[in-house]
């Protein structure tokens, strides 16, 4: 009787998740760990620990300092600012996934990429499953991207994508989009769990025994997450993230992660007509083009990644008899922009409480970090004023409840960046900064609150 109740319990079949891999001995329809609606299918039989029978090994183990370093060094995409992200290049046998919302430039940036990379003798693979040959086609000469080395395939069955690769023996593989390749021989149709799994390991598969470099670009959901099971992220090398607004210029890459460099580093790029360009200096797109300041401006040092980049924040306070005055931002956090005009009522005696507020960012940068806050504190002040700065003023800081000026980190290297580009003033923190952290022809103001910052604005 007890063996048949363990033969029972050992043929009972499994569930796992496809998102975050949490397992149960039965279906559910929301998974009990990422909280994830209809991802949890059956996997077979969830029996005991299985024991293999040791295998001849074909390749001996190695002293960690006998192992080739070589194999690992990255080579150069041809585009600088998605160098900068990769770490210096794209690494034979690498698999990168590239995702972003549609129509944010990723297939026109990969297609750069691989023209580049064709200029340079290496075969290259485009394939693509979301247009047909004839689209990517037009697009490639209305970019420059006609190499002779770039082989174009229109293919959604993965059997076709391994016997292109196969016949073309590329150096490089573009994938577009890994969620509209399906394999027949997988249930479902192409995007589903099941498919992206099985699609994602057999290129990888391929790109490893190769060492063929691979780009992969992904879908995201409605909240920006990057679509399908959560294992495809793991099972890649680079997960790459392409940002941006539709009616901006501006096009931002950063690294989610990275096997082999950094993942602080931020690519900045360009859209237009002809194309998307790098910007290896891209701090004029976040400046207002004029020759004297104007009351409700201001301007502060953000990093994105390890880049300093000099943005400018506008304001506009006008009186309301409105019982709920409006609040309204562009590129800032609301709640901050909500708060600091508290700071502003409350420690300052400005009278804002009874104004619509508008604030917004130039350019389309998004500004999220606390090092703005003394910056938006000085718009908000200028416009309530009605008074212009004096001098152009870089501010950084972060404000507080209590109205104090609070540290940042990496401010030696955004007062850098802000005298490299000619600035002359600054204000700080108290205390943030040790005498030779100050850089050669910057005034530098260090101030303790907000109403000393802004009464230091205006001398």
């Amino acid at each position: 009787m007890a063996s048949k109740i363990a033969s029972r319990q050992t043929a009972r079949p499994g569930y796992r998740c496809g998102e975050c891999g949490w397992s149960t001995i039965k279906w559910v329809g929301r998974c009990g760990e990422c909280q994830a609606w209809g991802t949890v299918t059956e996997v077979g039989a969830a029996g005991g620990a299985r024991t293999f029978a040791a295998r001849s090994v074909t390749t001996a183990a190695l002293p960690i300092g006998d192992v080739d370093a070589e194999a690992a060094c990255a080579s150069t995409s041809g585009v600088g600012e998605l160098d900068r992200v990769l770490g210096g290049g794209l690494v034979a046998g690498a698999v990168v996934l590239v995702a972003g919302e549609p129509g944010i430039g990723k297939s026109t940036l990969l297609l750069d990429v691989a023209a580049r990379s064709a200029a340079t003798g290496r075969r290259v693979l485009y394939v693509t499953g979301e247009e047909s040959a004839a689209q990517v086609r037009l697009r490639a000469e209305r970019i420059g991207a006609l190499e002779p080395l770039l082989l174009l395939a229109a293919e959604t069955d993965l059997g076709q994508l391994l016997a292109h690769i196969e016949a073309a023996d590329p150096a490089l593989l573009v994938v577009d989009s890994v969620q509209t390749i399906a394999s027949d021989r997988v249930d479902g149709s192409a995007g589903n769990v099941s498919q992206v799994r099985e699609v994602a390991g057999a290129v990888i598969q391929a790109a490893k025994k190769r060492g063929m470099a691979t780009l992969l670009v992904g879908h995201v959901t409605k909240d920006g997450s990057i679509a399908g099971p959560r294992v495809l992220e793991h099972l890649v090398d680079v997960v790459v993230q392409f940002e941006g607004e539709r009616h901006s210029r501006l096009r931002l890459v950063r690294a989610v992660k990275n096997r082999y460099g950094p993942t602080d580093e931020v690519g900045c790029f360009e859209m237009d007509e002809r194309g998307i360009t790098g910007l290896a200096d891209p701090t004029g797109l976040f400046l207002s083009a004029r020759d004297r300041p104007v009351p409700g401006t201001a301007l502060t040092v953000a990093l994105e990644g390890r880049r300093p980049l000099v943005c400018e924040v506008q304001a506009l306070l006008n009186p309301t008899r409105a019982p709920s005055p409006r609040r309204t931002t562009s590129g800032l956090d609301s709640a901050r922009a909500a708060m600091i005009l508290a700071v502003l009522d409350r420690h300052v005696g400005l009278r804002v409480a009874d104004a619509d507020c508008y604030t917004s960012t130039v350019g389309g940068v998004r500004l999220s970090e606390p090092a703005a806050d003394l910056a938006i504190a000085l718009a908000m002040a200028s416009s309530s004023l009605d008074i212009a700065p004096a001098l152009p003023t870089i501010a950084v800081g972060e404000v507080g409840l209590a109205g104090e000026v609070r540290r940042v980190s990496g401010l030696p290297q955004r007062l850098r960046e802000a005298a490299r580009l000619g600035f002359l003033r600054a204000i700080v923190p108290a205390g943030a900064l040790e005498p030779d952290e100050v850089p050669r022809g910057l005034r530098v103001l260090e101030v303790s609150d907000v109403a000393a910052a802004v009464a230091a604005a205006q001398s």
